[in-house]
């Protein structure tokens, strides 16, 4: 902590801005693309969330573990409210008859491990609450109260449901394994 007891030092608006910007800026990036249609749409929503934080550089945490959620949270709301105008642009479209209705970005699975991609399909058939709470913690390394701050509920409820996303996406791995990748016992106890 700096002398005069601040933990920014007593920096101003703006310098506060430049150094919300260098420590996060590339975290909140990977937070949005994650959570994107497109890089276009990730990288708007950064901008805008460092706008946001600019407008309200006051409500925004000092506390460098507290920013960041506070930051995940202005990016989620953001991508949020694109996603919606993007519907309701694809459905006005398709209404009035000028182009075929906007269809859902598919997830890149260029990786090309075959368990990578067993993990992206079984996480995309959860809902989205529990897709978002798994990848709060295992996308964005976030501990169980920062992942809460960013959700807007109490630490205790969150750890609740990240017990519940991953039985859940547990439960959807094991439904999804091919018969070739169980054992041998099991295969042969299912034809009987």
């Amino acid at each position: 902590m700096p002398e005069d007891g601040t933990p920014d030092g007593g920096l101003g608006p703006e310098e506060r801005l430049r150094a919300l910007y260098t420590a996060h800026h590339g975290r909140v990036l990977g937070f949005a693309r994650r959570r994107a249609a497109d890089a276009e749409s990730a990288q708007d929503a950064v901008a805008e969330t460092f706008l946001v934080a600019w407008r309200r550089i006051d409500k925004v945490p000092r506390e460098p573990e507290e920013a960041l959620p506070w930051l995940y949270a202005v990016a989620r709301n953001i991508l949020a409210n694109q996603s919606r105008g993007e519907r309701r642009g694809g459905r006005l479209a398709a209404r009035l008859g000028r182009t075929a209705p906007v269809t859902a970005a598919v997830p890149d699975h260029a990786g090309g491990v075959v368990e990578a991609l067993h993990v992206r399909e079984a996480l995309a058939a959860l809902s989205e609450r529990d897709q978002e709470t798994l990848r709060l913690i295992g996308w964005d390394g976030l501990d169980t109260a920062a992942a809460a701050r960013v959700v807007g509920c109490s630490a205790r409820a969150f750890a609740v449901r990240l017990h519940r996303a991953r039985r859940r996406l547990e439960r959807e791995l094991t439904r999804r394994e091919a018969p070739a990748e169980r054992p041998l016992a099991a295969t042969k106890g299912e034809r009987a």
